[in-house]
């Protein structure tokens, strides 16, 4: 018999059309998944079954009068607790937030997602305010991995990879302002893709300004583009949304990377891999001259932006805290009001400085595209350490930026990065590929991360399943 769990969202949909299963099926094999083993990974905040069984017995009438919403009518599908959510807490994992109170609307993703008939299962975890790299907080506790329970799943939209790495339904939508689609899904051997900025549009606006990116997390790259042509799309309450796309990005990611010009940088200049990490990612590398690209290991002449990003990130985060009132910062995740402390005072000089270089790094990275098609980089230089933890235990800094530095570099630029699992260390932990593009190059990017996918074995990988129990 099928295990339904182990169905990306694109086999659900063909199974429902014909009536192999059903939404009903589906929602219940996820929902059970979830009771069973979410005890030990704590990737969601909230569950609702009788909803989401009622949203899916609606889908599978519709589907039986062949009549579908759209192209993810009756996909369990979860939703990070950063995403406002009508009739649902949005509590962006923080005390600070009461949950009795009026939840009358949607953030335009999960708008998009109700359109097309999507079975909403519940909210996943994030760390206060998504603030850092991986995902704990004082609220819900912290968020295991499908690969060890007691390994983290990174963040931080950590919840949404480790739900989806399980089988907990096949898709998730998370918020990247640093990395965070990109880091769990490296972590935890799945897929996410952070497109170009404004390509989905976010309301209310992330206190991390145009930093902060929503993505979608899945298992396979097909399932990432069917979700994107799902969730993209103008909306008026964000202010920053690019026009809604004329085409399918599912449609158009066959084609190859025959011809490519690929820059492939294992450390940007400026960053130190595990040895199994890289070992790893320039395998992966090799695999893009076999499928016909033109690869060349060249960085493209950047320094680490990173005291730049701190100051526009704890600028939000500081910003954020002030609504709520001078006791705020005492009730606030202890690594968060040192990282706003040890920030400092941040001017109005001090911010256009930092953007300054942001806007340099951009002109940089536009530079170094008109010569080179895809930027190959690993998504992070290591693998998953352990749960409940900032940073790997003696790191030399306690910043969860210190260990990923390839990934904020290209929030500042706001351009595409997909993430792909691009193998296992000699422990058994994922790594990630990262493939990055010009801005707007979102279907490039995709087409990439499709070509390598189908020369690999994971996108016919079925989900991992947590076996150590974690605190």
């Amino acid at each position: 018999m099928t295990d339904l769990t182990e169905l990306t969202a694109l086999e659900l949909l063909d199974g429902y059309r014909r009536g192999s299963f059903s939404p009903v099926d589906a929602t219940r094999a996820a929902l059970r998944t979830i009771d069973e083993l979410d005890g030990a990974v704590n990737a969601f905040v909230s569950v609702d079954h009788e909803q989401a069984l009622q949203a899916a017995a609606e889908s599978e009438k519709r589907w039986h009068a062949g009549e579908p919403l759209g192209p993810g009518d009756g996909v369990p599908t979860s939703i990070k607790d950063i995403f406002y959510t009508r009739g649902w807490p949005t509590l962006r994992g923080t005390r600070l937030i009461e949950a009795n109170r009026p939840w009358e609307e949607d953030a335009p993703c999960v708008a998009r997602l109700r359109e097309t008939g999507a079975v909403l299962l519940g909210k996943t975890t994030t760390p206060e305010f998504a603030w850092k790299g991986v995902t704990d907080s004082l609220r819900h506790g912290s968020t295991g991995n499908p690969w060890g329970a007691d390994l983290t799943s990174g963040g931080s939209s950590g919840g949404s990879a480790t739900a989806v790495g399980m089988g907990m339904g096949p898709w998730s939508v998370g918020t990247d302002g640093g990395g965070s689609v990109r880091i769990p899904a490296a972590f935890t051997g799945t897929v996410a893709i952070k497109p170009t900025y404004g390509l989905i549009p976010m309301f209310p606006a992330s206190p991390f300004g145009t930093l902060a990116h929503a993505g979608p997390m899945t298992r396979t790259v097909a399932d990432a583009a069917l979700l994107l042509d799902i969730i993209t799309g103008f909306d008026s309450r964000d202010w920053s949304a690019l026009p809604t796309p004329t085409w399918s990005f599912l449609e158009e990611l066959e084609g190859g990377v025959g011809g490519l010009r690929i820059a492939f940088s294992p450390t940007l200049g400026f960053g130190q891999n595990d040895p199994e990490i890289e070992r790893l990612v320039r395998r992966a590398a090799e695999r893009f001259v076999e499928l016909g690209a033109v690869v060349e290991e060249v960085d493209p002449g950047i320094q680490d932006p990173v005291e730049a990003f701190h100051t526009l990130w704890f600028a939000g985060a500081a910003k954020v805290l002030e609504g709520y009132g001078p006791g705020a910062m005492d009730e606030v995740d202890p690594g968060l009001r040192r990282s706003i402390e040890e920030q400092g005072e941040i001017s109005a000089s001090d911010f256009l400085d930092a953007t300054a270089v942001r806007m340099d790094l951009g002109v940089t990275m536009g530079r170094f595209h008109e010569t080179y098609d895809l930027l190959l980089t690993p998504t992070l230089p290591i693998p998953a350490f352990p749960r409940g933890q900032d940073a790997p235990e003696g790191w030399h800094s306690p910043n969860w930026t210190s260990w990923t530095p390839y990934t904020y570099p290209f929030n500042m630029t706001q351009q595409p990065a997909v993430s792909v699992p691009c193998g296992l260390t000699g422990a058994g932990l994922p790594a990630g590929l990262q493939i990055i593009g010009p801005r707007h190059a979102d279907r490039m990017v995709l087409r990439a991360a499709q070509a390598y996918e189908q020369a690999t074995a994971w996108g016919t990988q079925p989900p991992a399943r947590a076996v150590v129990s974690g605190g």
